[in-house]
């Protein structure tokens, strides 16, 4: 029997405020466990709630991003479970009126697009921590992350992959590092999923028992997981078992999903409105006022790139793909208006570079105009494309501007005629046999005598004029 998956996932991203969602403790990652703390925080009694506005405007800004509907009136509610990393015994979210619903974005999976609805938006406040020994079976709780703001992002049942759920993820990601609300980071988990998987038929219309996935703190670990989790769902069906509702934990170092425990409904949470809270009222001039101030999204940036700068689709794809690195890439043409040439050295050198050493185009070295400044150095063959691989490399280890690498290293194209004749002419009287296979036909042979003058002047001839040297004194 053919069957196929069906992927739903709930996106949790944390907000960059400076401030948590209720009170004034700090959201900064990284400090000593509950030092960003106050008696809201800690659940004490006789507390009140104060929402932080900024929590507002950046969910309107996601749910914008996303083309959702935005209520002007939506209402916190009290979502109840019992766990050592949540004092107050309920978590405060929106239930039945959240701030957005009905949104979609479209992703793109070997080369086909796929819109994938998004069912809804809520605000909601992120619980502690649990932190577990490793030798003892002691856990410690970090009240830190308690409060921090959050939008849980809900998708419809629209992806039918791993490779459409990553895909997904990473649109998300894009998105809430452009409008930055979120810095992204799924390690540190200021992005955190949660997956919702189930097998049907192929072509039934009814959904089958899903199971909820946790535990994945990476692209790579949500694809391993939603592999893992669809393989094990087909052979039970196959098998003639049933799938178990529940919520299962993604195990890294075994490979594996395990049961964690049976799957929550939302009358199990016992969710009623928030009593300390009045209801969220977003007039239409805010959001207005929010959709004027949002910065050029990616596909707007993907699209004005091809257009105004005649690259192809791939490219602007990747010059897009982060906000930082589009406006690296404009800086850069900006100072060398050479639109495809800047586009092929960031792509091939300058990402190569950054991927090896795991860095981000905000950590480069090479400031754009640096880049621009070896463009020019090229274009005014001042240097040879493949000396400029080499001052590339020195400028990228050493912060150095080319300029400066070229000048102290005599690395200067060599262009004088007379000296270029003198090497050439040693080429042609050193490979007698080489010469007479040109002569013979074979054209090909040019490519080798132009290398052994690039080798004897360690680089620095003009090849352009090398070429036309040989070609005088070989017919």
């Amino acid at each position: 029997m053919d069957y196929e998956a069906v992927i739903g996932l709930e996106v949790h991203v944390q907000l960059k405020t400076e401030s948590k969602i209720f009170c004034s403790c700090s959201t900064k990652f990284g400090a000593s466990p509950n030092s960003h703390t106050c008696p809201i925080c800690l659940g004490l009694p006789g507390v009140l709630p104060v929402l932080n506005k900024k929590v507002v405007e950046f969910a309107i800004k996601m749910a914008l991003a996303t083309n959702c509907e935005i209520a002007n009136i939506s209402q916190f509610a009290r979502k109840h479970y019992f766990y050592p990393d949540l004092p107050k015994g309920y978590q405060i979210s929106q239930y039945e009126l959240p701030l957005a619903e009905h949104g979609w974005l479209i992703i793109e999976v070997n080369g086909e697009e796929k819109k994938i609805g998004i069912t809804r938006i809520h605000i909601e406040e992120d619980a502690g921590k649990l932190i577990h020994h490793e030798h003892r079976p002691i856990s410690y709780v970090d009240l830190n992350r308690a409060g921090v703001p959050l939008i849980e992002i809900v998708s419809e049942p629209d992806l039918r992959s791993p490779d459409e759920a990553v895909a997904y993820l990473k649109r998300l990601r894009q998105l809430v590092r452009y409008l930055e609300i979120c810095d992204g980071n799924m390690e540190e988990g200021s992005l955190r999923c949660d997956a919702n998987v189930s097998i049907r038929e192929r072509g039934a219309k009814e959904f089958g028992v899903k199971t909820e996935l946790k535990n994945m703190n990476s692209f790579k670990h949500v694809h391993k997981a939603l592999e893992y989790e669809i393989r094990r769902q087909t052979a039970l069906l196959m098998d003639g078992q049933k799938v178990i509702q529940e919520t299962r934990l993604w195990n890294e170092s075994k490979g594996i999903t395990l049961p964690m425990r049976g799957k929550e409904e939302a009358h199990d949470y016992r969710y009623f409105p928030e009593p300390d809270l009045v209801p969220l009222k977003v007039s239409d001039d805010w959001i207005e006022d929010i959709k004027s101030g949002l910065p050029e999204l990616p596909d707007a940036k993907k699209s004005r790139f091809i257009e105004q700068y005649k690259l192809p689709a791939y490219d602007a794809g990747v010059l897009t793909s982060s906000r930082e690195l589009a406006s690296y890439y404009e800086r850069c043409v900006e100072l060398f208006n050479k639109p495809k040439t800047v586009s092929n050295w960031i792509m091939v050198e300058l990402l190569r570079e950054l991927k090896h050493d795991e860095r981000d185009i905000t950590e480069c070295p090479i400031p754009p105009e640096n880049l621009a400044q070896l463009l020019k150095l090229i274009d005014d063959g001042t240097i040879s494309g493949k000396i400029a691989k080499t001052v590339f490399e020195k400028s990228y280890k050493t912060g150095k501007a080319p300029k400066d690498i070229v000048e102290e290293e005599g690395l200067v194209q060599v262009n004088d005629e007379g000296e270029l004749t003198k090497v050439v002419q040693e080429v042609i009287s050193e490979h007698h046999k080489e010469v007479e296979k040109y002569k013979a036909g074979k054209t090909k042979i040019l490519g080798f005598l132009v290398g052994q003058v690039m080798k004897k002047t360690k680089g620095k001839a003009n090849p352009q004029k090398v070429n036309e040297l040989l070609r005088k004194f070989l017919s």
